[in-house]
């Protein structure tokens, strides 16, 4: 086998003073320019150490032209399980529009949205409908592992066996009503003959979890109007006097329309939030834990509220169903977690006066095989709270 000469053999290795540049070195041998001996004789790997650097760089270029592969040419699907408009939508139009350019073969990517029972149509297609090849993700109310604790013969999944892929945020519940309605606290409502109509999109969603909370632990009552498809359906049907009141997170009740023009204009009034401690936007709202104090809660209506609060540290997560390739599951995570750094979606995320307070996928992972192992008595209180 003829011997390269030396000039060619520097220019196709970056041969230089204390290493090789390892792509010249792929390059030549790709294009046959060298034979094995002389490459192991220059490189003094010895024939061994030669074939082992061979073996790792093959596999390497032979890993990501094949993600590439894959993705190139395709469409990512982001199912959204609430209707256009609302923080689930827009959390997932900015990850559709940033996380294509962090996947290997920048596949396009486009929004589903598919409402219906609070999420759980969008959980249950994600679990057992949507192919795991890595094509389709989505996001979906985090309380829906509420219902699969309490064994909800609706629920087709299970949220341990999910891949998740992150979340961006952590956020605490609230509860306003309008402000013409006669209840100034929760107090006036613990007392009230008629309790107020709160609206909502299902069973899990943030609306009927606080409501049905609060009246557990603190005993206040209300009338639950489920059924919206999403949360901007029930703050036009606030307006309209359908309904008097609705639970939401703090960040999106200071973040976006109509509830800044409603603050302007004095149109609602705040109850209560979920936190341990007062927001400063809340400063002269009580939180849930100071009515349990006050109210005397026992200790089992205090460990349901923890359980039932505790989706609020999970989120608006990201979920890849199960299944998917784990290769695949790592592209996605990698994407999900660069795109939170990404100067476009950072600029609208303050643009839009979101908050931003992420977690990992093997988080939030983790978080939910730990909310899934409950004592029989919390699971019984959380039954029930389902079931009324």
């Amino acid at each position: 086998m003829a011997r390269l000469p030396a000039r060619a053999l520097e220019k196709c290795c970056g041969r230089r003073r204390g290493g090789i540049k390892l792509t010249g070195v792929m390059e030549c041998w790709n294009n046959g320019v060298m034979g094995i001996r002389n490459l192991a004789h220059t490189l003094s790997l010895g024939a061994f150490g030669f074939v082992a650097v061979l073996v790792f760089l093959l596999a390497i270029s032979t890993e990501t032209c094949a993600q590439s592969n894959f993705y190139q040419g395709k469409t990512i699907t982001v199912v959204v399980g609430s209707a256009p408009g609302g923080l689930y939508d827009l959390w997932a139009r900015l990850f559709a529009r940033t996380m294509g350019k962090y996947i290997p073969g920048n596949p396009n990517m486009l929004v589903q949205n598919m409402p219906g029972a609070g999420s759980l149509v969008a959980g249950n297609y994600l679990f057992g409908v949507a192919k795991p090849d890595g094509l389709t993700i989505g996001m979906f109310q985090t309380h829906l592992y509420l219902l699969q604790l309490v064994g909800n013969a609706e629920v087709k999944f299970d949220v341990r066996k999910f891949n998740w892929l992150g979340s961006q945020e952590k956020g605490q519940m609230m509860l306003y009503i309008r402000a013409d309605s006669p209840y100034k606290t929760i107090d006036d409502i613990i007392r009230a003959k008629d309790p107020p109509k709160c609206g909502g999109s299902g069973p899990s969603d943030q609306t009927a979890l606080l409501t049905r909370l609060l009246e557990e632990t603190v005993g206040a009552k209300f009338i639950r109007v489920l059924g919206y498809k999403g949360g901007s359906e029930v703050d036009v049907a606030m307006e309209r006097g359908e309904v008097t009141c609705r639970a939401t997170r703090i960040t999106v009740h200071f973040s976006r329309e109509p509830f800044l023009t409603w603050e302007k204009n004095g149109f609602d009034r705040h109850l209560m939030q979920a936190g341990t401690k007062r927001d400063s936007r809340l400063a002269d709202v009580p939180t849930i834990f100071e009515l349990m104090d006050k109210y005397k809660t026992s200790e089992v209506g205090r460990r349901l509220a923890r359980v039932i609060l505790a989706g609020d540290e999970l989120g608006r997560p990201m979920v890849a169903p199960p299944g998917v390739p784990v290769d695949r599951v790592k592209i996605l995570r990698d994407a999900y977690n660069k795109s939170l750094r990404d100067p476009d979606l950072v600029a609208e995320v303050a643009k839009s006066r979101l908050d931003m307070e992420a977690s990992t996928g093997e988080e939030i992972q983790n978080l939910y095989k730990e909310l899934m192992v409950q004592p029989r008595e919390v699971i019984e209180r959380v039954k029930r709270l389902e079931e009324n």
